[in-house]
């Protein structure tokens, strides 16, 4: 047993300091980032905001209506095959969208089905627990089998551990453990590393070998992916804030008013839940127990309205920084220690 005193920090811990600026407004930023893939050589320009790969979030509208801001999807994993080779035979959303598989034999096969009908330029590799030799071997098993594809990889919480996933094949590390809103690791396991901290050791490691990182979990307001970008992470994945929404697939709660039926909130939950086990698995299994709690989420209609939130105030944290393009912002950044961000006198 060891201790480490050094602080970890989440995104909470933290504001981002102010910096002089040439930047007068903020349809001066650009808010689009190119990156070029430690593997594949290929480059992907866009706004690196990933739906999650949670059945409620990680949908195929939530890709057609993302694709509109430049920003991507991760679909989860329960698609039927024919669903998924008629979507990625069309345009715009497909190029950009993430396909899912875990680490079951039934998600190599469908995989192998679609792949043999059309092209899957990006692969999210899925799984709790990214420190297993297993994992490792997997990725570079999909890496030796699709050399054209960027894969992203994880989670992982550490930088030693994102080097081995890149070493490994993958382009993209996913980091975070037990950050999500209806995930309940951290409670259950004890085991956890405060995001933002996790995120700025995880993207040190990954850019030192030309590789990128996705800070998957822990952000709740637009403020907090502002902070995830200045903390080095060059995507971030997103379940809570896009639950919800129109393209979601979760079951919508419904109230009488005015004699009218009408929408008031949507089922969300985690992947690792009890809610989604007994959905796909035949309930939880003898030898695990559930790392996930079902909610509901408001219902928020279309999810244009919560993107422009969203881009908004990325848009903003870059002119207050000074930053003209989003690669600018974590040399930029300088993160101030706080006991409180908000003044809560009207509410949260």
């Amino acid at each position: 047993m060891r201790i480490e005193n050094e602080p970890k920090l989440d995104f909470k811990d933290v504001l981002i300091r102010p910096k002089r600026s040439t930047l007068s407004s903020r349809s001066e930023v650009d808010i689009n980032h190119t990156f070029r893939f430690l593997h594949t050589g290929r480059t992907w320009t866009g706004f690196p905001l990933i739906a999650a790969n949670m059945d409620v979030t990680g949908t195929i509208p939530m890709a057609r209506a993302l694709a509109g801001f430049g920003a991507m999807v991760a679909l989860h994993k329960y698609y039927p095959p024919e669903d998924l080779i008629a979507f990625f035979r069309e345009g715009e959303g497909a190029r950009n969208t993430f396909y899912t598989i875990g680490t079951n034999e039934a998600d190599w096969e469908k995989f192998a089905l679609v792949k043999r009908q059309v092209a899957v330029p990006f692969i999210c590799l899925d799984v709790a627990n990214g420190y297993t030799e297993r994992f490792v071997e997997m990725v570079a098993q999909a890496r030796e089998q699709n050399p054209d594809s960027v894969i992203m990889a994880g989670n992982v919480v550490t930088g030693d551990m994102t080097e081995a996933l890149l070493l490994a094949g993958a382009d993209i590390v996913k980091v975070g453990i037990g950050p999500g809103s209806v995930c309940t690791t951290r409670k259950m396991t004890g085991v956890g590393y405060p995001q933002l901290s996790a995120v700025i050791e995880c993207a040190d490691a990954a850019h030192g070998l030309k590789g990128q990182v996705c800070a998957d979990g822990g952000c709740t307001v637009p403020g907090d992916i502002a902070k995830a970008y200045g903390g080095g992470a060059d995507f971030v994945m997103l379940g809570g804030m896009l639950a919800g929404h129109d393209e979601c697939e979760g079951e919508i709660r419904h109230e009488e008013r005015g004699g009218e039926r009408v929408p008031v909130s949507m089922v969300f939950y985690g992947m690792s839940s009890d809610t989604a086990m007994n959905k796909y698995s035949g309930g939880v299994a003898k030898y695990r127990a559930s790392e996930g709690k079902t909610v509901e989420v408001p219902y928020r209609g279309p999810v244009d309205a919560t993107m422009q939130e969203i881009t908004g105030g990325v848009r903003s944290m870059m002119t207050y920084i000074g930053a003209t393009k989003l690669k600018e912002v974590p040399k930029r950044t300088t993160f101030v220690r706080v006991g409180a961000q908000l003044n809560t006198v009207f509410g949260g």
